[in-house]
């Protein structure tokens, strides 16, 4: 399964954003670490950063806090994870799992929590065990191809119960963007 969460009105900076961020996966997920330790409530009173998902299927991401800025990014996946790094009014400049970044009016996000499983594996030949238990050793339910998006059920810091197209199942956390490591989530 791929996902393709959103249509770039600069395809080459996508591009290049892609391939960058495939390039530095591990020091996203190091900074994403650092970002649960350094949480900072915003003016919303809501940790910043932290992890949301898009309440529509077409949201318009632009340049700054407005509709007087231009739409930058446009997304056509509801579901897909983003995550709140400033806040501004009702505005909210997010982060997607390629690293693209934009404002987003707040109206147009959804607590509910979903992630993407290992976004950084996209095409490699590369599977995903979605597994019955949060046991390294339990059955597998589920393969998932790297990109796909589920719904977090929880996590425990080590472990999320996710659904995937209605199949739930245990990935480890560190497999999914969506979820700080060792963050507890609870739905």
């Amino acid at each position: 399964m791929k996902v393709s969460g959103f249509v770039s009105l600069r395809a080459a900076a996508a591009i290049v954003a892609g391939l960058a961020f495939i390039s530095t996966s591990a020091s996203i997920t190091v900074s994403e670490a650092a970002a649960v330790q350094q949480a900072t409530l915003g003016p919303s009173g809501l940790p910043l950063p932290r992890f949301v998902s898009l309440k529509s299927a077409k949201v318009n991401s632009r340049i700054g806090p407005g509709l007087n800025y231009p739409v930058d990014w446009l997304y056509l996946k509801s579901g897909l994870p983003m995550e709140i790094i400033q806040e501004y009014d009702n505005w909210r400049r997010v982060r997607d799992a390629e690293g693209a970044e934009g404002w987003v009016n707040q109206t147009l996000l959804s607590g509910k929590r979903t992630a993407i499983a290992a976004p950084w594996q996209r095409g490699k030949d590369a599977k995903i065990n979605l597994l019955a238990k949060p046991e390294a050793e339990a059955r597998t339910v589920a393969i998932l191809d790297p990109g796909v998006i589920g719904r977090i059920k929880s996590c425990n810091g080590d472990w999320c119960e996710m659904t995937f197209d209605g199949v739930t199942g245990w990935i480890r956390q560190t497999m999914v963007w969506g979820a700080y490591p060792g963050e507890q989530v609870k739905d």
